[in-house]
């Protein structure tokens, strides 16, 4: 498929990929880029309609996971908040403790952890989603520049 692109064509594919990485500048930027050029030049080159097709749906796909993970950590926030309001919460009955020099540790102290593993748990989920969307998008945007039509793994299609 190679001889039949120009280097144009190729360059700009790779542009549409590569733009999605505005996100860390512009707020919305792999998508509005992505749009903006995709719109501007779908009609003229085949090429360049698909891998806008592509960098779009893999950036919506990767959005709607984002949120999906949030939103399965909310229940275990949901449940915490009872506990804030709770007068052992920041261990204020503890302050005359702090002469004693007992070292006790136990299981009870690390109250924290009912509500730091889903967080965890998600934040790990989150970076891993960053380095996925990251690595893929180099990827797309070489293989696009050598000519070849990259498909995104674990893309839902939006834009047909």
């Amino acid at each position: 498929m190679t001889e039949s692109l120009t280097k144009h064509e190729r360059n700009l594919g790779a542009v549409i990929h590569a733009s999605t990485f505005s996100k860390y500048f512009i707020p919305f930027g792999n998508f509005i880029l992505p749009l903006v050029l995709w719109t501007a030049n779908k009609k003229q080159y085949e090429f360049v309609d698909y891998n806008g097709k592509q960098a779009l749906n893999f950036q919506i796909s990767m959005l709607l996971y984002s949120i999906i993970v949030g939103l399965l950590t909310l229940p275990f926030f949901i449940g915490f908040i009872p506990q804030l309001f709770e007068g052992d919460f920041f261990g204020f009955h503890r302050l005359n403790d702090v002469n004693n020099f007992n070292i006790h540790i136990s299981s009870d102290d690390f109250w924290f952890g009912r509500w730091l593993w889903p967080a965890g748990i998600a934040g790990v989920l989150q970076a891993g989603l960053v380095i996925v969307n990251i690595v893929y998008t180099i990827l797309a945007t070489l293989r696009t520049h050598e000519g070849e039509q990259f498909t995104y793994p674990f893309t839902i299609k939006f834009i047909k």
